[in-house]
């Protein structure tokens, strides 16, 4: 654990508990940068780099840049890389035939445009970008929107062939894009595509390496042989360009996660991963696959291949011009097999695909791995070792509680339960709902007090005293929870504090689903045996913590607590600490092991959301993954019945 000497950690806790040179970036959303995911195949501008110098940076490489404006980016980002403002446009409708809504979106995408115009960065102007992108998987969901998608999606193909780029506009897995705007593939396989015409190249935009993570959940990962056996099956068949999502994980600092529940963490089990570390043996045995493809080039770019299939499940690729001859041989069966091609015999393990750049010699199968595996590991140091000498508490740590309930002169009263996002706009994760109730005689009765919530999470507090929890999932935001409760003769305090864990990024009309408690909200089990419904009640509310608003995340403002008893196992707790930097320049992580759920912050910058509380179920993990046979984000998973996130990266 590292940080610049003297300088203040801060964390808030609401609960106790392949042509290789080939590369892409999406442009920061009209709210904030896309975070950075870069090297070989996915770059992303982050809040301290922009597009443009990563693009610089892409110059510098020797590596091209496919431009993927959007401006709606998903990526599992917050809100699905929009900027909330959007949904309060008077009469917008998101990503359909909606005046407001295509106002903005030729608005950014015209302004992306021109920036990379000013810096000559199109092919056209000798610069490295050769593709852009208009929209993001519109085709997965565009039924939803009848007939105005079709609309819609003609008008943003003329609005950003009308921005006179020089180069390509591509829109990935929209069958039906109007030309000259080329549709391309997003997936773990790609090889059976086919654009939706012969004059336009098979480009695979997104080829995951494996998958993102959520609280709650177990890890996924994607086994090598099957990420290159997808990626040598597409050129067999004729595919043109092809981009890794990941190549190199990320981070999602902030809260600029989406989901709801995706994680802090984007390592998406990358070749090199979330600390730029290379990831053995996917890092190595890419890099000879790449090779091997770069030997067989001049054959590829030259003409289309002879397909014949030999036997069941058996497939053989040709790509022959003039002397020069390149050929695959491919098994998508999952038994091994032998196949005789110009006379010889070959042997192919199931689920592989062998490459003979002279029609003869296999220089590579994808299956056969020679890249040793490696583990990387911290080297951990204590952080009490390091902070004794800094004045802090015997523990190194001090503290400040945050009140419950409402705390702010801004909090404000209204008839009924409010949905979250529309009273936050997500100015925080939080949300204060806070009512008072009289109840006469209480000698008898278990109350148990009934909850409804759109999600994320709720606590609930009668009479100051943390009554109850509830939490929702990544398949299932929604909660619903009966906390038993005590109650005491007059005037009882019930405040509810709800929270979002990142907003919904993807789907129809995913910028309409709701967050917070709607209700109802009932009081079940009173001495009479009645059942009150608090919901249409007068509820008072508070956006966001009261610490939020002082500053508490600098560490600089606050009368911090540093005496021995630190509060532990207790709920809308603030803490801080000291951390003195080691020198070099290696990766640096904290492990969040022992605390609850929050946010955290480093020198004042947030380096995301933690929950090592959140375990994952501890069923669907596997010793080792078979590669053989389709792969799909649920057949290979690590880590069950453990956190889902424990290390989280600095800056």
């Amino acid at each position: 654990m590292r940080f610049s000497r003297g300088l203040p950690a801060s964390s808030f806790q609401e609960s106790k508990q392949v042509p290789v040179r080939r590369s892409s970036s999406k442009a920061p959303s009209p709210a904030h940068m896309r975070k950075g995911r870069c090297c070989i195949a996915q770059v992303g501008a982050t809040r301290h780099r922009t597009a443009r110098a990563v693009i610089g940076e892409s110059i510098v490489s020797g590596l091209y840049v496919h431009l993927r404006i959007g401006p709606y980016a998903c990526a599992e980002w917050n809100y699905g890389g929009f900027p909330l403002w959007l949904h309060f446009i008077p009469g917008i409708k998101f990503r359909t035939d909606n005046e407001p809504f295509k106002a903005e979106m030729k608005r950014f995408t015209a302004k992306i445009v021109d920036l990379m115009k000013q810096e000559n960065l199109y092919a056209s102007q000798g610069g490295p970008i050769i593709l852009s992108q208009i929209e993001n998987e519109y085709g997965n969901i565009d039924k939803s929107y009848g007939p105005a998608a079709k609309t819609y999606i003609n008008w943003a193909a003329s609005m950003a062939t009308s921005l006179d780029t020089g180069v390509p506009w591509v829109m990935c897995q929209q069958a039906n894009a109007p030309d000259p705007i080329i549709n391309t593939c997003n997936g773990f396989y790609c090889d059976q595509f086919t654009p939706n015409s012969n004059q336009k190249p098979k480009i695979w935009t997104e080829n995951w390496t494996g998958c993102f993570l959520a609280f709650g959940g177990a890890v996924p990962y994607r086994p090598v042989e099957d990420l290159a056996f997808a990626v040598a099956r597409f050129f067999q068949r004729g595919g043109t360009f092809q981009n890794y999502y990941m190549y190199h994980g990320g981070t999602n600092f902030g809260r600029t996660t989406g989901g709801p529940f995706i994680s802090t963490s984007y390592d998406y089990d990358a070749p090199i991963d979330e600390y730029g570390i290379i990831r053995q043996p996917k890092w190595g045995h890419l890099k000879d696959l790449h090779k091997a493809i770069k030997l067989c080039e001049e054959a590829l770019i030259a003409t289309d291949p002879t397909i014949s299939s030999p036997g069941p499940n058996l497939e053989t690729s040709v790509y022959k011009t003039g002397s020069t001859c390149v050929a695959f041989l491919a098994n998508t069966g999952t038994n091994d097999a032998t196949v005789t091609f110009n006379g010889n015999s070959y042997h192919l393990p199931g689920w592989s695909v062998s490459i003979l750049p002279d029609c003869k010699s296999v220089v590579l199968n994808t299956a056969k791995i020679n890249s040793a595996s490696t583990i990387s590991s911290f080297a951990t140091e204590s952080v009490k070792e390091e902070v004794d000498s800094l004045g802090s508490s015997s523990s190194g740590w001090s503290w400040i509680s945050e009140p419950v309930g409402i705390s702010k002169d801004d909090a404000f009263t209204k008839s009924g339960l409010l949905e979250q996002i529309n009273t936050t706009a997500d100015r925080s994760d939080y949300l204060w709902y806070s009512l008072s109730i009289d109840v006469e005689d209480t000698a008898g009765a278990q109350p148990v007090l009934h909850i409804e919530s759109l999600g994320h999470a709720l606590h609930a507090f009668i009479n100051g005293k943390l009554a109850g929890s509830g939490v929702g999932n990544s398949g299932n935001a929604k909660v619903k929870v009966d906390i038993p409760i005590t109650l005491v003769s007059g005037k009882n305090k019930i405040d509810l504090l709800s929270l979002t864990v990142g907003l919904q990024n993807y789907g129809a009309f995913y910028d309409l689903v709701g967050a917070g408690i709607t209700g109802p909200v009932t009081l079940k089990g009173l001495r009479n045996g009645s059942t009150v419904d608090l919901s249409s009640q007068q509820w008072t509310y508070q956006i966001g913590l009261q610490g939020e608003d002082l500053g508490l995340s600098s560490g600089s403002v606050g009368q911090w607590n540093s005496q021995s008893n630190l509060p532990t196992n207790q709920p809308l707790t603030w803490y801080k600490t000291n951390f003195i930097a080691p020198s070099g320049s290696n990766p640096v992580a904290i492990d969040f092991t022992g605390l609850g759920k929050g946010e955290a912050w480093v020198n004042g910058q947030s380096i995301g959301r933690y929950w090592p509380t959140y375990v994952a179920p501890t069923s669907g993990c596997t010793d080792s993954c078979n590669y053989r046979g389709s792969y799909s984000s649920s057949k290979c998973l690590k880590n069950c019945g453990k956190p889902s996130q424990i290390s989280f990266l600095l800056f």
